[in-house]
């Protein structure tokens, strides 16, 4: 306990919580009505249909070639070498896909941003170890093909919600890049949505069900332990929210230093659709990130 951040050592030690009350706190479901969680993830689909016809779009591009996994990206332009916002989805890293990712693609592109939307192996298909290692494989593709891809290297920066705000952080961390090829931190910024940062108390709820998550995958893929050297960030949490995901992100934004915002009137699914909006208190945040 002594070698992790003071910030961290409360939700190591909420690992040890009943596994009821954790279920609770971690079953992000709890913050709406089923049939406004069908009629989000429905919109998710619905909302990313017209990026996939936009000029440009280049689909199903295989980012890693041990999975063979693919990524979507979207709106670069010949000639021009654009920022990047690379977006990670959630499911708790048992569902969806880049195919629910691109809403936001429209308004970026629209500013000259362009975006990317991976996929991966989706639990218990792959362990946690496995999924962030296709995630960080999916940014040194990006780094390293920027000038092909028409991408501004030095402008990357990732964002994410829930499990995908989770390996948003592990993206962050350091210590990683050299075996990918990275001379180092390549992200500008980054933009965690209603994340996971602490790894115990995840294990201990009804998550290790299907994510089995080994005490050395706890130790290593839990960002709030490994925050030196990260990028400058925002840590976003909806204001209708689990308590879990409250405590995760306020720790973690002490951790960092990073202001926590506190995005009104959203939920832990809805919230990702303040991308698509410049006037939003996240769309401000992205762009602020990008631009800085």
């Amino acid at each position: 306990m002594s070698d992790v951040p003071a910030s961290a050592a409360s939700l190591i030690a909420e690992g040890a919580w009943p596994r009821d009350r954790l279920d609770v706190d971690y079953t992000a479901r709890n913050c709406v009505a089923p049939e406004r969680f069908t009629e989000i993830i429905a919109a998710y689909l619905a909302r990313s249909a017209p990026a996939r016809a936009m000029a440009g779009a280049r689909l199903d591009l295989v980012y890693d070639a041990r999975s063979g996994e693919k990524l979507d990206l979207y709106g670069t332009r010949a000639g021009e070498l654009r920022p990047l916002v690379l977006f990670i989805h959630g499911g708790y890293w048992r569902a969806l896909s880049k195919d629910h990712s691109a809403f936001m693609a429209p308004m970026l592109a629209d500013l000259g941003i362009a975006s990317a939307a991976p996929d991966y192996t989706l639990a218990p298909g792959a362990s946690l170890t496995e999924i962030t290692r296709q995630m960080r494989s999916a940014l040194a593709f990006l780094w390293r093909e920027a000038d092909s891809l028409g991408i501004d290297r030095r402008r990357i920066v990732v964002t994410g919600s829930s499990a995908g705000g989770h390996l948003a952080g592990t993206l962050m961390m350091t210590g990683w890049q050299q075996e990918f090829g990275l001379p180092g931190q390549v992200l500008k910024g980054a933009l965690p949505l209603s994340g996971l940062f602490e790894l115990a108390p995840v294990a201990g709820s009804h998550v290790q069900d299907w994510m089995q998550l080994t005490p050395a995958e706890i130790e290593s893929l839990s960002p709030l332990r490994r925050t030196a050297g990260a990028p400058q960030a925002v840590i976003a949490v909806a204001e209708h929210e689990t308590a879990g995901f409250h405590r995760q992100t306020r720790a973690y934004a002490e951790a960092l230093g990073r202001p926590e915002l506190l995005v009104r009137n959203r939920n832990h699914f809805d919230i990702v659709f303040d991308l698509c909006d410049p006037a939003t208190d996240v769309g401000r945040a992205l762009l602020a990130l990008v631009s800085a």
